[in-house]
């Protein structure tokens, strides 16, 4: 498909466009340039590489006729300078009107040079949130003639918790359009876009090939924090007929610690792998593991690592790593065993699901979302200010002692999971390990 006569782009554009290679519009710009063209709040959302950069290129390039006026129509929001000089660069490979004026902004010492800049002239502004807010409050930035607010990679702001220069930025800006291209859409996202996001089209884009591996059954909790994913981890544990064995996979030793001790005040049999702790349970190696009483083995991720996980009932990634390689290496079954396969779980948050669908799309395969079970507690992320809150929630926390950070199971709710009938099945099967 050609670039049509319905994207309502100049001749200019399909021109570089065509000299840059993109003969045809991609799926994403397919589904979003006419909507933005109209003038409508858009939220894309779409793998890296999918095309988003280009789709917003384009709609911020048609505001300019020839004779702009130096005066910010453009402003462009990305997570930081890496961002910024990337959009500068593909906006160059594009442009075709050489009088446009683009600035970029992002940390650096000083502000004075920005602060020139922007006073010599621009019509599209590229910048880092905290960046563009500092110099906005400077009076250095004009925002009010602002016709076109993008946020790129907004999962990433999100993640950086820049939340509040975004949505100070937005707000400041008498009118415009606003689009938002994210990789996720997720709670935390929404809730730093709802304010001025006016009736958006949600546009989803998913870019997943052909499975490109054997892998283990795999499944996914989506959980609001770190002491949710506490709380499933224990229900877990505690059904000793169906965890038998497990592998429990964190980023960090402070993490290791953490779930060791709360386990082991259970009195579940945990242990670390190559403990670094005097005093505590640990093997040196898989193999010592497999052989041992001990059902959970707790590894801090390391991507240099290369461990024999076969005959392991259960993988749980409480984190994921921070290479999505070292997880698709544990993921892959060689031979397959109906009998004996080994489940892969993985616990993630909101600001971890990017990097759940950047695994998807190099794998080649979804990863099924699973039901939380009925009596898990949900823990809300709160502050105590004063000394007598303070002292009640240490008395709560004393009720359910032992382990603060874990909750015993109701005995009407021991052992019912909202599992779906399929993996309900496979999971029984492990009470032949």
């Amino acid at each position: 498909m050609a670039w049509s006569d319905k994207f309502k782009l100049k001749k200019g554009l399909v021109q570089a466009l065509n000299e840059a290679g993109f003969t045809a519009p991609k799926k994403i710009q397919q589904k979003t340039l006419a909507r933005i063209n109209g003038g409508q709040d858009v939220i894309a959302v779409g793998p890296e590489g999918c095309g988003k950069t280009t789709t917003y290129i384009l709609a911020a390039l048609s505001k300019f006729n020839y004779t702009p006026d130096g005066v910010p129509k453009v402003l462009i929001l990305v997570p930081d300078k890496e961002k910024v000089e990337e959009v500068i660069a593909k906006i160059g490979q594009l442009n075709k009107n050489k009088t446009l004026s683009i600035v970029p902004l992002y940390v650096t010492p000083g502000t004075e040079a920005q602060m020139d800049a922007l006073a010599d002239g621009a019509d599209i502004v590229v910048a880092t949130p905290d960046r563009a807010r500092a110099i906005y409050l400077k009076l250095g930035l004009d925002v009010n003639k602002i016709e076109l607010l993008v946020i790129d990679d907004a999962e990433l702001i999100v993640k950086q918790g820049l939340q509040l220069p975004v949505t100070e930025l937005a707000d400041s800006i008498p009118k415009c359009q606003h689009l938002v291209f994210t990789e996720v859409l997720h709670e935390r996202l929404n809730k730093m876009i709802a304010p001025f996001m006016k009736q958006p089209a949600i546009v989803e884009v998913e870019e997943i090939g052909e499975p490109q591996f054997n892998t283990h059954p795999q499944m996914l909790y989506l959980l609001p924090n770190f002491g949710t994913k506490v709380n499933l981890l224990n229900l877990f544990i505690q059904d000793e007929e169906l965890f038998t064995k497990v592998v429990l996979f964190v980023n960090t030793r402070l993490t290791a610690e953490k779930l060791y001790k709360g386990l082991h005040d259970k009195k579940s049999t945990v242990a670390l792998l190559n403990p670094w702790l005097p005093g505590v349970d640990g093997f040196t190696s898989l193999p010592e593991f497999k052989n041992a009483q001990t059902r959970v083995l707790i590894v801090v991720n390391d991507a240099e690592q290369e461990s024999d996980l076969r005959d392991i009932p259960f993988l749980i990634h409480f984190e994921l790593p921070v290479e999505k390689e070292t997880y698709i290496r544990r993921m892959i079954s060689d031979a397959p065993d109906v009998e004996n396969e080994t489940m892969a779980i993985t616990f993630a948050t909101d600001l971890e699901l990017s990097a759940v669908k950047k695994i998807e799309q190099a794998t080649g395969q979804k990863i099924l979302s699973g039901e939380l079970p009925e009596d898990l507690i949900i823990e809300t992320e709160r502050r105590i200010t004063g000394s007598a809150e303070r002292k009640d929630a240490l008395a709560k926390a004393d009720d359910n002692a032992p382990g603060a950070a874990f909750h015993e199971k109701k005995a009407s709710n021991a052992k019912t999971y909202n599992y779906r009938a399929g993996l309900k099945a496979k999971m029984n099967k492990k009470k032949n390990h």
